[in-house]
């Protein structure tokens, strides 16, 4: 009888074994694996070597599973997806190695391998135990144990239909963690083999990827892309947002009047709603709908060439600046860019704002101070002031006194907490109307900075605020191209609107079209 539990507590234990960092508490343990009588009450039933072989087998696989998934979730916030983090293995031994040394990283990984084959040997033999239990009972009560096994296996079924697909059917006590997990991956994995597939092919039928001339057209000029937080066609339609939003461009206008800049504006329609701004990011650059998880990992993988890539080739140096990057992102080298200035290497002193590590003004401060200009600059700057809980609003002050950031202490500890602000809708859409109108504001006024040889500035939404906030339907953003005459005169023919204000009736292009179409205005060479 005690061979009996402590086998049962063993496989117990690997069936609620926690693939993230937050599940790991003690409450995990009052789970109830609708799987364990499956396995227990199968053995008893069934008896011989088989299934305790199948399922010591199945079990050990799935322990390195949760074990993946529980490094990528703390090191990244995501599952492990094996098409797009393959890679993140050779970079997890050579960290390895780098803190531990050779022989360190060695006998990790020996003891790794050991480990889990003791665990295998382990979960064998405690399922052979309550198989060889089972070779005492009489038929009928190992028929009954199977048939028990069956109700079991059944509820488990239900238990993975309602997580995976919504079903609204009745949901058994107890969980099937492991098999619903395995079920997920084996779903995402055939979604990331079929997305994968695709974007191959669109790689090989990209016609850029050997084409001379890339953005020769703007003769190394600079080309600086900011994406502007939860900026939407709402602040043109809505009247709670429009009238502030229109006083601001108008004023932006002419700020860059006075230093010789125009500007051209139209609309694109983002491939997202309300966040998940990184797939409108990887949409632009790839030029490709990313509209999920799934195809956004599998761009990564792909050999499509990013904007930011081409760019690279034709001699550009590429950096992204992204303030809310506060853990490690494997994903840019595969984006294109050559450095990254997370929210640890601006070199803000100052108090966040809430969740936002940073105001846009001092973000775009750093960047002048921080990016170096030794060859032409493709880059793209997230700005973040204007994400939710938008509380506290930050405020523009004189570009001279920005610093080192600490100056907007004392603006990072006004206002109302997120918990008041979200307490009334009405106050939530005027904090946001206020972040919004203060990021714009932000931009414009750097862009009309005084500068000997002015970028060619794309400041563009990269997808609308909620529902509740936006009130307007759709998923288009505006985008403004801002720089000299001369350079602004390349796009010409593509029908946008003069000025900060594109026209209502300007038909939208989808964001996916835009980087063959500006590679088409600003590159020479034949197609």
């Amino acid at each position: 009888m005690a061979a009996l539990a402590a086998s049962a507590l063993l496989i117990h234990l690997v069936l609620i074994q926690p693939n993230h960092p937050d599940a790991l508490t003690w409450g995990a343990l009052r789970r109830m694996p609708l799987e364990l009588p499956v396995l227990l009450l199968g053995c008893l039933a069934l008896g011989g070597r088989a299934l305790p072989q199948l399922a010591s087998v199945a079990l050990t696989g799935m322990v390195v599973v949760k074990l993946a998934d529980f490094a990528v979730f703390t090191a990244f916030g995501r599952g492990f997806d094996p098409l797009a983090d393959m890679h993140l293995l050779p970079a997890g031994v050579h960290l390895l190695k780098g803190s531990a040394g050779v022989a360190g990283a060695v006998l990790a990984g020996a003891a790794l391998v050991v480990a889990l084959a003791g665990l295998l040997a382990l979960l064998f033999v405690a399922l052979r135990v309550w198989a060889r239990a089972g070779a005492g009972l009489t038929a009928p009560a190992r028929l009954a144990a199977g048939a028990a096994a069956l109700v079991f296996a059944l509820l488990s079924a239900a238990e993975i239909r309602t997580a995976l697909n919504g079903w609204k059917g009745w949901n058994p006590p107890g969980d099937a963690f492991t098999s619903r997990l395995a079920a997920e991956h084996l779903r995402d994995f055939g979604r990331s083999r079929a997305a994968l597939a695709e974007f191959r092919t669109a790689a090989g039928a990209d016609p850029w990827r050997d084409r001379d001339g890339v953005l020769a057209q703007l003769e190394g000029r600079d080309v600086i892309l900011v994406f502007v937080e939860s900026y939407g066609r709402a602040a043109f339609d809505n009247p709670l947002y429009a009238d502030r939003h229109r006083a601001t461009l108008a004023e932006g206008a002419e700020a860059l009047a006075g230093v010789g800049l125009e500007a051209r504006s139209g609309w694109l329609t983002s491939p997202v709603i309300g966040g998940q701004s990184w797939l409108a990011h990887g949409t632009l650059a790839s030029g490709l709908e990313v509209n999920d998880q799934t195809r956004y990992r599998a761009m990564l993988a792909s050999p499509r060439h990013s904007l930011f890539s081409l760019a690279a080739g034709a001699g550009y140096a590429t950096a992204a600046i992204a303030p809310a990057i506060v853990m490690p992102w494997p994903e840019a080298e595969a984006l294109g860019f050559q450095s990254v200035l997370a929210a640890a290497d601006l070199g803000y002193a100052g108090q966040p704002f809430n969740w936002v590590t940073m105001p846009d003004q001092y973000t775009l401060s750093a960047f002048d101070r921080l990016v170096p200009r030794e060859a032409p600059l493709m880059a793209e700057i997230a700005l973040i002031s204007s994400h939710a809980p938008w509380t506290p609003v930050a405020q523009m002050i004189p570009w001279e006194e920005v610093g080192d950031g600490r100056v907007f202490d004392a603006q990072a500890a006004q206002g109302p907490t997120p918990r008041e602000v979200w307490a009334d809708p009405d106050r939530i859409r005027d904090h946001y109307a206020r972040a919004q109108d203060y990021a714009v504001r932000a931009v414009l006024s750097w862009a009309a900075l005084p500068r000997e040889d002015a970028p060619l500035l794309i400041v563009l939404g990269d997808h609308q605020a909620a529902g509740f906030v936006s009130e307007v339907g759709g998923r288009d953003v505006p985008i403004h191209l801002i720089g000299p005459p001369e350079v602004l005169a390349l796009f010409d023919d593509w029908g946008w609107s003069p000025g900060l204000m594109p026209e209502a009736a300007l038909a939208p292009w989808p964001m996916r079209a835009f980087r063959d179409r500006f590679l088409d205005a600003t590159s020479g060479g034949a197609p």
